[in-house]
């Protein structure tokens, strides 16, 4: 899986412009980050960038706002309306894809340190990046803001976790808070009343604060206080959840309007359902949800799956259709049209430009192939009957999952439907990556080789990518071989009415295992070195013998149900 990685930094200015603009273009520099969204407040001086990308991009691109703000913003000038310590204020990173919070934490330390080493900025961490308990609170470590920090400079216990001297450079940057935290999806939950009181008494009820205690657990009784004088309070029912209730003009309706700052606590259909509990015990409804802002794809997948379960329908299904599911389960579309691509933080770091193989129709795949190019050649065409065979096994599993009559064994299809879907999104990628490593090896053909340096970078370049392109046609296999098991058992334990489609799968998987082991053998020979070959070419013709033997039990299997 790509890893994701989204920074939100906040910088101190939000009325000019041009410093503004300066900053977020220092952003842009960074190849791979793209900034979805840039949110100035003159109130505040105060702008918000948004961006995302792999982890190392992002990385630099904040060090590279960082640094700009330090040169463009002084901070013994700055007045706004929102707490602040630097030029650099906050700079969080947070987990979208195939990244944990702890790893983003270790990054956001990184950034920290590099922060003061190479620009001389102190730096506190927090939530996930502190380095104590009470730091994980970016109040704490923001106490007093801006005008505090000569006095914490000076004290042991408050002094940045990088740097601690009130020079010249602290002076005018002030000092930065870096941390890492999870993703914060905001969600306005709509309700069938006008009644702000009652959105806001749901509300009370599932944010994890939860309301005040009072007498007799009545909403106007005595507030009731422990023995030190400390207001009690009745938790809520969500976990990492804030909530409250207002009405919206534009809409004519009362909301419930909630940030979940713990999505790995509590899911979105999690708090979506218990909203929609605690809407009904107090006589509301509610009719559908409103995603403020952006999500990770998880999120959507996570809900779509969870409804699909609650139908005992197939999990194994696209990606489009699970989030499909969601939508509708979830009524988000119920102010306005909800649109993924606009919403999904993944689609939205897709390269609109970039069109593969994939990306093609059947006939234009095919006729591309049949050029004057030698790419693509057999290696993706090996992809993609791989790719086709873990399909077919695929659409016998879901098949099977809505036979009359089978009801109680869908989830043991839906499981293969599954394993079918992650192979199917593999032996796709196969496709285009099989001819991306063949231009790999074109590019060292224009590699300079007149000195003997460059005549030996060109050499290693060479064997590095016509390994590289051996071990892609290996991958292809090992992903082919995987799908004739589960071709195996819809052949056993599917549809008998679709057994023939198994058969076919187990032929393409075949096929294609036997064209990628043809293109392993032809760059292998190609290696001056062929030590790093002979391990691949071993599992190659393991693979092949294993994959005949699969191949005869499915077509016997197959058989069985299509004797004349």
């Amino acid at each position: 899986m790509r890893q994701l990685v989204e920074c939100v930094p906040n910088f101190s200015e939000g009325r000019d412009k041009s410093v503004i603009d300066a900053i977020v273009a220092a952003i842009k520099t960074v190849e791979g980050v793209k900034v979805l969204d840039v949110d100035p407040g003159e109130a505040t001086n105060r702008t918000v960038v948004t961006f995302v990308g792999e982890p190392e991009p992002v990385c630099e691109a904040a060090f590279r706002g960082a640094a700009k703000a330090q040169e463009l913003i002084d901070m013994r000038v700055h007045h706004g309306a929102h707490p602040r310590s630097g030029a650099t204020d906050v700079l969080p990173l947070i987990p979208v894809a195939g990244i944990t919070l702890e790893e983003c934490a270790q990054l956001a330390r990184g950034i920290a340190e590099r922060l003061y080493k190479e620009l001389g900025i102190p730096c506190y961490c927090y939530e996930a990046a502190a380095f104590t308990p009470e730091r994980r609170n970016l109040a704490v470590c923001r106490e007093g803001e801006y005008e505090a920090l000569p006095e914490k400079m000076g004290d042991p216990r408050r002094k940045p976790d990088f740097g601690g001297d009130w020079d010249e450079v602290a002076q005018k940057a002030g000092a930065t808070n870096v941390g890492a935290r999870n993703f914060l999806v905001a969600v306005n939950y709509n309700l069938n009343t006008t009644s702000t009181r009652r959105a806001m008494a749901v509300a009370f009820d599932v944010r994890e604060k939860g309301r005040k205690a009072r007498e007799g657990g009545s909403l106007t009784g005595k507030l009731l206080k422990d023995e030190n004088g400390r207001q009690l309070w009745i938790p809520g029912t969500l976990k990492g959840c804030k909530a409250i209730g207002w009405y919206i003009d534009e809409y004519g309706i009362a909301q419930v309007s909630m940030n979940i700052t713990d999505i790995d606590t509590t899911p979105l259909h999690v708090a979506y359902e218990e909203v929609c509990r605690a809407a009904a015990v107090r006589g509301l409804k509610v009719t559908g949800a409103e995603i403020v802002g952006l999500v990770p794809k998880k999120v959507l997948l996570e809900a779509g799956k969870f409804y699909l379960e609650k139908q005992q329908r197939s999990l194994g299904i696209s990606e489009e259709e699970i989030m499909k599911i969601a939508v509708k389960s979830m009524s988000l579309d119920d102010l306005k049209p909800f649109n993924a691509k606009e919403k999904v933080i993944e689609y939205l770091m897709e390269d609109e430009g970039r069109k593969g193989l994939v990306d093609m129709t059947v006939e234009g795949f095919a006729r591309e192939t049949a050029s004057e190019s030698a790419a693509p050649g057999g290696g993706s065409v090996s992809a993609c009957m791989g790719a086709f065979a873990a399909a077919l096994a695929t659409m016998v599993a879901n098949l099977s999952s809505h036979k009359r009559g089978w009801d109680d064994r869908w989830k043991e299809f839906s499981d293969v439907a599954e394993q079918g879907q992650l192979l199917l999104d593999q032996l796709l990628h196969l496709i285009d990556e099989d001819t991306a490593a063949f231009n790999r090896i074109m590019d060292v053909f224009s590699m300079p080789k007149g000195t003997d340096e460059e005549k030996a970078a060109r050499a290693k370049a060479m064997e590095e990518a016509t390994l590289y392109a051996a071990q892609v046609p290996l991958q292809t296999m090992e992903a082919a071989l995987k799908t004739l098991p589960l071709a195996l058992q819809m052949a056993r334990k599917g549809n008998p009415a679709s057994a023939s489609d198994a058969g076919v799968a187990a032929l393409a998987a075949v096929a294609g295992i036997k064209g990628a082991r043809l293109n392993v053998r032809i760059n292998c020979a190609g290696l001056e070195d062929k030590t790093p070959a002979l391990p691949l070419l071993e599992r190659a013709d393991t693979i092949v013998t294993e994959a005949l033997a699969l191949e005869k039990e499915v077509v016997e299997e197959v058989e069985k149900h299509i004797e004349l």
